[in-house]
This record gives C-alpha cells, sequence and structure tokens, in this order.
C-alpha cells in the first residue's frame, strides 16, 4: 500500500500531530446514558437481528441515484487490490457456511447494523472472531491491516489495542473479549463494484466503503475504550485513545476565557449525539466558536485532532480526506459542554464542518466503576457509508 502519512499535510501548517500518549487512569464508559433530553446515542440496536445474509459472493449494492458528493478523493486503484486480495484470501478459508455470514448484501440495514456495545450478533452482522480458526483469523486480521493506517497509535495498530482493552476487561466481567468482534463484507470485494468493510464490537465500528475502486466513505467510525490505560503482559503501557485524548485537550486547553464562553454549549451530554442509530440526525445549526476565528496555531491543533479520526483509513485516503477537512476549516466549529480536562463525567467535545464531525466524551466506568472512560464517533456530513443512502 502506498504510505503517504497525513502528518504531512499537518507539517504543511507548521505542527506535528499529537501521536503521544499519555499514561492517565483508566477509565470505562457508561454503555445506556445519552445526552441530556435525547434518546441513548449508543444503545445499539436492542433486540432482533439485522437481515438475513444472502449465500455465495453476489449481492446487490444501493441505487447511486441518492449519493451525494463526496467529501474527498481516496486511495488509488492499486490500494484497493491490496484490500480485495486480502478479502478474498480470507473468503477462501472459510467454509461455504462461513461465507454466507461474511459476504452480505449492501443494505441500509446491514451497513448500519453496528453499535458500541456488546451486544453480539444481536446488533451487529458477520462472522464473529471467536470462531474462526488461527489460519481463519489471520486472514481477517490481514483485511483490516490493508484496508487501515499504519500510524502508531491509528489505524490498524489503534484496533489491536481496542480489542486488548476488551480482553482487559474479559479478566473481570463476562461479555467481553477480542473473540465478540464481527466481520462482513457487504457487496462483492471487488475494483469494479460498491462494497464495504464493515468490522467491529464493543466499543468498535469500522466502516470503509468503496467505489470503482476507490475508498468512497471512512465513516461511520465509532471507537471508544475501557479502561483508557492498563499495562499488558510483556509490561507496556496500552492507551488506544491517549492520542486522540491528547489531541482534543490540546485543542480546548489552548482556548482563552472568551474563546471558552463562546465555544460553550448549553445542553449537557452524557454521551454523544451521533452513535448507533442515529445515522443523518446532526443538528440543522452549528454551534460553538469558528474556527475561523482562532489563531492560526489553534487552527492546527483542530486540524491535528481531526487527524487522529480520519486516520484510521488507509494513509492515502486519510491524507486526501484530511486535506479536505483542511479546505473547509473557515467553516468548521469547535464546541463543548462539562469541562474541558477531559476528566469527568459528561466533558464533551465536539468539531463539526460541513464535512467533518468529530464527539469526544468522557464517562463514568462500567466494569471500573472508579474510573472514566471515552465514547467518540467520527462522521462525515456527506459520506457516510460512501453517502449511498439517504437518511
Amino acid at each position: 500500500m502506498v504510505c503517504v502519512g497525513a502528518a504531512a499535510l499537518l507539517a504543511g501548517v507548521g505542527i506535528t500531530a499529537a501521536n503521544a500518549d499519555v499514561v492517565g487512569s483508566t477509565g470505562a464508559p457508561s454503555q445506556s446514558a445519552g445526552p441530556s433530553g435525547q434518546p441513548s446515542a449508543s444503545s445499539g440496536r436492542s433486540t432482533g437481528s439485522p437481515s438475513s445474509p444472502p449465500s455465495g459472493r453476489a449481492s446487490t449494492g444501493p441505487s447511486a441515484s441518492a449519493k451525494p458528493t463526496a467529501t474527498a478523493t481516496s486511495s488509488s486503484n492499486s490500494d484497493v487490490s491490496d484490500v480485495v486480495e486480502a478479502a478474498d484470501t480470507f473468503v477462501d478459508t472459510l467454509s461455504s457456511s462461513q461465507q454466507s455470514s461474511v459476504l452480505l448484501d449492501f443494505t441500509e440495514d446491514n451497513a448500519t447494523a453496528w453499535s458500541n456495545l456488546p451486544c453480539g450478533s444481536t446488533c451487529r452482522v458477520g462472522i464473529e472472531f471467536s470462531t474462526l480458526s488461527s489460519t481463519q483469523l489471520a486472514a481477517a486480521k490481514a483485511v483490516l491491516k490493508a484496508a487501515t493506517g499504519t500510524g502508531t497509535n491509528s489505524g490498524y495498530k489503534q484496533i489491536e489495542k481496542i480489542l486488548a482493552a476488551d480482553d482487559k476487561l474479559g479478566e473481570t466481567a463476562t461479555g467481553y473479549g477480542s473473540g465478540n468482534y464481527y466481520l462482513a463484507f457487504l457487496g462483492d470485494p471487488s475494483t469494479t463494484g460498491t462494497w464495504q468493510l464493515h468490522f467491529g464490537g464493543h466499543h468498535l465500528a469500522v466502516n470503509i466503503t468503496y467505489a470503482n475502486g476507490a475508498v468512497e466513505g471512512i465513516s461511520p467510525f465509532f471507537i471508544g475504550v475501557e479502561p483508557t490505560s492498563f499495562t499488558d503482559d510483556d509490561g507496556d503501557t496500552v492507551e488506544a485513545l491517549g492520542a486522540m485524548h491528547d489531541a482534543i485537550l490540546a485543542l480546548t486547553s489552548s482556548l482563552s476565557t472568551s474563546q471558552l464562553a463562546e465555544a460553550k454549549l448549553s445542553t449537557s451530554y452524557s454521551d454523544v449525539l451521533l452513535g448507533p442509530d442515529e445515522d443523518g440526525e446532526f443538528p440543522t445549526t452549528k454551534s460553538g466558536i469558528a474556527v475561523s476565528e482562532l489563531s492560526d496555531t489553534q487552527q492546527s491543533l483542530v486540524l491535528a485532532a481531526i487527524e487522529q479520526w480520519v486516520d484510521i483509513a488507509d494513509d492515502t485516503t486519510a491524507a486526501s480526506v484530511l486535506s479536505t477537512y483542511k479546505s473547509e476549516l473557515d467553516k468548521t466549529y469547535v464546541s463543548y459542554s462539562g469541562g474541558t480536562d477531559l476528566t469527568s463525567q459528561g466533558d464533551y467535545v465536539r468539531i463539526d464542518g460541513p464535512g467533518v464531525w468529530i464527539e469526544f466524551v468522557c464517562q463514568n466506568g462500567v466494569v471500573y466503576s472508579s474510573q472514566i472512560h471515552f465514547h467518540t464517533v467520527y462522521r462525515d456530513h456527506n459520506t457516510d457509508y460512501g453517502g449511498e443512502f439517504s437518511f
């Protein structure tokens, strides 16, 4: 895969991305709370299953007629070929019955079947990692590695850290673990058609959409973590969202008293607003302080924060999407509620532009009840699910 780091774009505006993890208190998200006066943004699907998967490789895609304009150009056909090759290799390791769980139609019901909750197959589609052999699991992970970024604190390595955090939860509570994650291909993986890589489990939902050999969308991307920091068996500190936390904190810490007053939201939030089952529910007006009112240094911090989420994509796509968001900074807004130090329940930060939408919120712990944990979501006003559905 071509490796064009989004950090190069940030260097062009005179900054270095906030990539260093900081050891902090561990935390766990409140699984059911929602913003005040709103239904829970991260409730997931409480009953029922997603639509039944068809058998075989053939699948139908959504109509292209309703697609909005894409936010950005994407990775080259050769990059997508790597993903398709890895997907085909994985599928070839599966039995016919397993393939029927992986190869699904690219429908709205299947595409939106994701959640932050540890709710297994009741709220998501695909094949469960725990059912795979070691060879199959390695092939599945190779697909994720081919499709995502190469950063130390983002992309595939960040996915690995989320799964490790869930294994950590599984040492204390039932229902958690890296085996409880699901992978599906919605539509037939190819360099000519439209399809989606759909992967997730507790605290993770990755949705990367492809069309005609290019990446068409890299959102929705939900990522949260509990515990926020822990020591693994090798004695290393693992902080899956450390770089995201640090980038948001650097931004909020840069705001002056008057800027904070302008950025303050009147509503309190205990979870993200646009979590699962909230597709297309963007607020009709933007709130907070306009990035155009910030200094050049502060605008660079906004872009550095955005980078942490777009880096879920392969490096070429991430750089392209970040370039688009940079061009839209003058129409982007930053807002918050609660505190800005990101240490307490309800500390909430939002970045909202013509395309980009990012939320970061602190919640009280669930398994580690004396600590906080983080929920975040990245969406795009135009290209969630590749812009293939109208909500």
